[in-house]
């Protein structure tokens, strides 16, 4: 049953893709989001965390599918090396806080964030919803510099590819610094 559900849910995906996604250059709109991270609620502030340094937000589709386990798992895997180039990860789809809590153990590994984007404003503001299933994100990952523009953008439905992308522009925004 998991299964046809998750082909099922990859059909849609793939049928509905959307991948406009913000250029380069671009304000990156501000937000805040119930989000979790280590099983633990709080909000999370895109100024906030701009103050710190950089930030990778990356949208996925939804929580403990596949692709989106996997991708959160890279992710997770890679959190060391993105902290040492002083940027913070967070994920965020339309999936309920209850649920990211869960996801922020389990998949996320207790290393970064992921926001709930109720009724897709963030999405929407980010170019970054699927036309169908209506309120799904797209896989599309931003590097947003401290300054609040779009430093670099990795659009394509597969989990793979993105974290090396995100990696590399934030080694390449350290090196302007």
């Amino acid at each position: 049953m998991f299964f046809k559900h998750a082909l099922t849910l990859s059909a849609l995906m793939i049928a509905g893709l959307a991948q406009a996604a913000l250029p380069v250059g671009a304000p990156a709109p501000d937000f805040t989001a119930e989000a979790a991270l280590g099983g633990q609620p709080y909000k999370f502030s895109l100024a906030a965390a701009l103050k710190k340094g950089p930030v990778v937000l990356y949208f996925y589709p939804k929580a403990f599918t596949s692709g989106c386990t996997v991708e959160a798992h890279l992710f997770a895997e890679a959190s060391e090396k993105f902290e040492a180039l002083g940027a913070t990860v967070v994920g965020i789809s339309n999936d309920s806080i209850d649920t990211l809590k869960k996801f922020s153990v389990e998949a996320c590994r207790n290393k970064f964030a992921v926001a709930a984007d109720a009724g897709a404003k963030v999405m929407r503001d980010y170019d970054a919803k699927l036309l169908k299933p209506i309120d799904m994100a797209d896989r599309i990952s931003y590097l947003i510099s401290s300054d609040g523009r779009i430093a670099a953008v990795h659009a394509a439905m597969k989990p793979e590819g993105h974290i090396e992308s995100m990696l590399k522009a934030a080694e390449q925004l350290k090196a302007k610094r």
